[in-house]
């Protein structure tokens, strides 16, 4: 008990100082080690780096950021807006509606939080602000929209999963689809219905700025190759063709393939692709070293059985343990980075999971969920932060904060429909076999 509470506690005081998480869990992990088991459990800490590193799953998360780095620098982003700012633009609220499609998809690009958030916040933010849009839908719009990436498959965070709990990351992605689809339009009605209700919060455009049928038409053709990218990428996966690793080779030589048929294509844009790939690949994988890391020092000291044993001694039945699991990963979502909560959890819910009988997959998909969430819940949401980076001054940390908050209780009522509802996530799923 001493030794869980030792290793519990520590990591959250070098959480709380603001070292950087890949290096609290490394560098715990080594002290803790060293001082439990002695020199030669060091051997451990390089053991548990060298497997991590070489999980062949992983090599996919590079060449989905390198995907979603080229499409980014190819203009795809503005291209997207533009033309979904067409169709929408007679709704109450539909700039803000189409910025929350845009994202989606943005996000089904690139698999990250960060890339729909920046770019809808240069491209759609001046905008909406023009024409007079509340800032509260517009900062939680924007905030609240980025977040789909991690959800939205091919994501990051769910190679990250299948790779830590042992689960088909193929499967993870077709169980990501539903709830990925339902946040889109829960926001969307949101958005439309808050905006109809208070016309001065989201206005239509003006008559004069509403697009013919005939430029509507003329805008679809640019945005469907970056939408055939991703069903060629998925379906290959979901259809057997190809490995999730192949699929995001496949995809990196597709997103080329759009920036040259753009003109798009130049040294400068490849570069600052390339740079944005390796820089996020490096903070991935020092993520993932470190959580494996973690991993061996709460399993070989036996802290990993305990709070294990706790959680499944919990004397509300299989879904009060569940609701338990989901509130503590809702509650670091707070504070600590999406990734980093992966690291840390994953390693002590499998045991109950497997102790209780639950489906891996179905509490797998639920857990990325409620991890997501974090990416917009005040006070450290990621997502937030990328936002106050690129809004103006007049826009505070607050209206960010209000502006999210009815979107964090739209994503907490997704994740209790799937609680409820477990074929939300192991429908499609099942299918793939």
């Amino acid at each position: 008990m001493i030794t869980a509470l030792i290793i519990v506690g520590s990591l959250l005081i070098l959480l709380m100082t603001g070292l950087p998480v890949a290096f609290a869990l490394v560098g715990l992990s080594s002290i803790l080690l060293l001082y439990f088991l002695g020199p030669n459990a060091l051997f451990m800490v390089v053991s548990a780096s060298f497997k991590q590193a070489r999980t062949e799953v992983f090599i996919a998360i590079p060449l989905f950021v390198l995907m979603a780095s080229i499409l980014q620098f190819s203009g795809i982003a503005t291209t997207l807006y533009n033309t979904m700012r067409m169709w929408t633009g007679r709704l109450s609220g539909g700039l803000a509606i189409a910025t929350t499609f845009i994202s989606a998809i943005l996000g089904a690009l690139s698999g990250i939080g960060a890339t729909a958030t920046v770019s809808m916040g240069l491209i759609a933010l001046p905008e909406m602000i023009e024409k007079k849009y509340n800032k509260n839908i517009v900062t939680g719009c924007i905030t609240a929209g980025g977040a789909l990436g991690p959800l939205i498959p091919p994501s990051n965070l769910m190679i990250i999963v299948g790779g830590y709990a042992s689960l088909s990351v193929g499967k993870l992605f077709m169980g990501g689809i539903v709830p990925g689809i339902l946040c889109t339009l829960l926001y969307s009605m949101y958005i439309w219905m808050r905006c109809k209700a208070h016309p001065e919060d989201g206005p239509p455009l003006p008559e004069e700025e509403i697009a013919t049928t005939w430029e509507k038409i003329k805008a679809i053709p640019p945005v469907l190759m970056p939408i055939m990218l991703i069903a060629l990428v998925l379906g290959g996966i979901y259809g057997g063709i190809f490995t999730p690793t192949e699929a995001a080779g496949f995809g990196a030589i597709g997103a080329l393939m759009i920036a040259a048929m753009n003109r798009q294509l130049s040294i400068p844009n490849l570069f600052q692709g390339l740079k944005l790939s390796f820089k996020v690949t490096s903070m991935i994988m020092w993520l993932v070293i470190g959580g494996g890391c973690y991993s061996t020092l709460i399993t070989c000291t036996g802290t990993a059985g305990m709070v294990s044993g706790f959680l499944a001694a919990i004397p509300f039945g299989t879904y009060g343990v569940i609701i338990m699991m989901l509130s503590i990963t809702l509650v670091m979502g707070m504070f600590i980075d999406p990734v980093a909560i992966t690291m840390i959890c994953i390693p002590v819910f499998l045991p109950v999971l497997h102790t209780l009988g639950i489906d891996p997959l179905w509490f797998m998909l639920m857990f990325t969920l409620a991890t997501v969430i974090g990416y917009i819940t005040p006070p450290f949401g990621l997502n937030i932060f990328y936002m106050k980076g690129v809004v103006p001054d007049n826009i505070t940390l607050s209206d960010i904060y209000r502006g999210v908050i009815p979107f964090c209780f739209i994503k907490i009522g997704v994740l209790i429909l799937c609680l409820l509802f477990p074929a939300l996530l192991t429908w499609l799923p099942s299918l793939i076999g």
